[in-house]
């Protein structure tokens, strides 16, 4: 009985099994979700300019709240760079827009809730033994082309230094028109 409870408890410790996170030079993934229950958002929608996709695990949670919070006093950074930020989580819209006002965001979060995590599938990004997203983060160039990508532990807030030198590296030098 011990030596199968030592088994368990050697299993519950193991890590997720591996995902198939989409990398960079694959083409983006289109989608149209909600971020209000009247209002859809498409990424084909910010052709032309970088997208930043944050996938991350629920509203409302810790990490979530610092790593949305964290964003959203660095977002000028993203708009220096002419990028968008989108959120991207399975929680309903409801859940988003309290989660937004609690937070006072000023960029979009989508509900990827029905089909659930049908867009965090496409992504490579969905925890289908707890049913949400992984901490997951995107930078689409603006011909949708995914240049990096980026998952962190579900407990650990990624930052944004990642995303700021995907940014850079594919902002146009001072010598190309844009």
């Amino acid at each position: 009985m011990s030596e199968i409870k030592s088994q368990q408890s050697e299993e519950e410790q193991q890590p997720p099994a591996p995902i198939s996170l989409l990398k960079s030079s694959t083409p983006a993934p289109n989608f149209t979700l909600r971020s209000t229950p009247d209002k859809s958002v498409s990424l084909n929608q910010f052709r032309g300019h970088p997208t930043i996709l944050a996938f991350y695990p629920a509203d409302f949670s810790p990490v979530c709240g610092d790593q949305m919070t964290l964003y959203n006093e660095i977002l000028p950074e993203f708009q220096r760079f002419n990028a968008q930020l989108l959120g991207i989580s399975v929680d309903g819209v409801w859940s988003h827009l309290a989660f937004s006002k609690d937070r006072n965001l000023h960029f979009p979060l989508l509900s990827d809730f029905e089909p659930k995590g049908e867009v965090a599938k496409k992504y490579g990004v969905y925890r289908s033994q707890d049913g949400m997203t992984e901490r997951a983060l995107f930078v689409i160039d603006g011909d949708g082309i995914i240049r990096w990508s980026y998952v962190s532990p579900i407990g650990v807030n990624p930052g944004a230094e990642g995303i700021l030198r995907a940014l850079e590296s594919i902002a146009p030098s001072p010598n190309q028109k844009s």
